[in-house]
């Protein structure tokens, strides 16, 4: 593979080309054709690939070129001549001083690329490929310039009651909504691990963002501050999943050739209100081995193309419905940037989960648990 500088070297034939074309074509045109100015094409051209030393050589080169055609004349120490040179010598000088702050100004943009991958990976930990029985793959694509990562969010944990996975996105977009997505993120990591049960998990991220939140809302934004997140559990044993939505868009139950959507009773989102476990509904259905859950944002399915139509997530998402994980994520990462012509206007974050095949299936059974469908509704919440 040709490294960048070799590339930069192979280039340099082109202003050099182009100073010795310049140079011996002056001499052949008539006497009042003068074309020793568009040697500062040279120089120019050379600043669009190389750095300043090279371009300062080429300059200095072209400058030399002049004084050249000057010296063939005769008329070297003319003012015209001199105006000239002295025109090449600062316009080169200009360039190679754009060629400084540039370089400047991209190593200062590759330090923040770094320190932007750092948080994500911080914020963000890349999940497993496979957690238990369940293979994952998760796409973040943040709509800020040069950042990494924004306002979605997403975490997954094996616990005692079943691998329990979390997706949210925080109103706001960019660096401001960087904080509150870490504070979700560390709030369900930890709270995990210690409630039975989805509503009191819920309940108590609820707390935890009523009691941080202030501390990270822009002063303009005070009170206006919320988040939106879904909340799942996959059971080890038998094919029981359950979801709580905070406010977050349901998600897709891919089978091959199909693409379902799980319906949900939503909660209002984290931060708008204080909630108990009692105020939250948990939906159960059935995820069979084979199939795949894909958990998505709202920067998904509401990215729009030139023509204003959203991104028609279910659709696309069926076509690929008995992909792996990774090639699903993967195909939807390229349409949805089709779609928007690589212009994301929100955050947009994706989780594919594929029950992998067992050899012996379990007996499914569960109050409010129907084989092969759905259920859902206000009565008792399954343990």
């Amino acid at each position: 593979m040709r490294q960048p500088g070799q590339s930069s070297h192979a280039l340099l034939l082109i202003p050099l080309v182009l100073i010795l074309v310049i140079t011996v074509a002056d001499q052949l045109v008539p006497a009042d054709i003068h074309l020793g100015p568009l040697l500062v094409i040279a120089p120019a051209i050379t600043a669009s690939f190389a750095g300043p030393w090279l371009t300062g050589l080429i300059g200095f080169l072209t400058v030399g070129a002049q004084a050249y055609i000057g010296w063939h004349f005769g008329v070297l120490f003319s003012r015209n001549v001199l105006v000239q040179l002295l025109a090449l010598a600062v316009l080169s000088a200009l360039t190679v001083f754009y060629c400084v702050v540039r370089e400047r100004r991209t190593r200062q943009l590759a330090q923040v690329r770094m320190v932007a991958e750092a948080a994500q990976h911080v914020l963000l930990w890349p999940l497993p490929e496979q957690i238990g029985s369940m293979r994952i793959a998760c796409l973040y694509l943040a709509a800020e310039a040069e950042a990494q990562i924004g306002g979605d969010l997403y975490a997954a944990t094996p616990t005692d009651r079943g691998v329990r996975v979390m997706i949210g996105d925080v109103r706001g977009k960019g660096l401001s909504a960087i904080g509150e997505a870490a504070l979700l993120i560390g709030a369900f990591r930890e709270a995990a691990h210690h409630h039975t049960s989805l509503p009191t998990l819920a309940a108590a991220l609820e707390r935890s963002v009523a009691r941080n939140l202030p501390e990270l809302e822009p002063d303009e934004e005070l009170g206006e501050r919320f988040a939106t997140v879904m909340l799942v559990e996959i059971s080890d044993e038998g094919h029981v999943t359950r979801i709580l939505s905070c406010g977050h868009p349901p998600p897709l139950l891919l089978s091959p050739g199909s693409a379902v959507t799980v319906p949900v009773h939503p909660a209002p989102p984290l931060g708008i209100h204080g909630t108990s476990p009692g105020d939250y509904t948990v939906d159960v259905f059935s995820f069979e081995p084979g199939d795949t859950l894909l958990l998505y944002t709202d920067g998904v399915i509401e990215a729009r193309d030139a023509d204003g139509a959203f991104y028609p997530l279910p659709e696309r998402a069926a076509q690929w419905a008995g992909s792996s994980p990774e090639k699903l994520v993967h195909h939807i990462r390229r349409d949805l940037l089709d779609h928007v012509e690589g212009r994301l206007d929100d955050d947009a974050a994706l989780i594919a989960l594929c029950r992998t095949p067992s050899p012996h299936r379990a007996h499914r059974h569960g109050p409010g648990f129907h084989v092969g469908g759905f259920a859902h509704g206000t009565g008792p919440v399954p343990r």
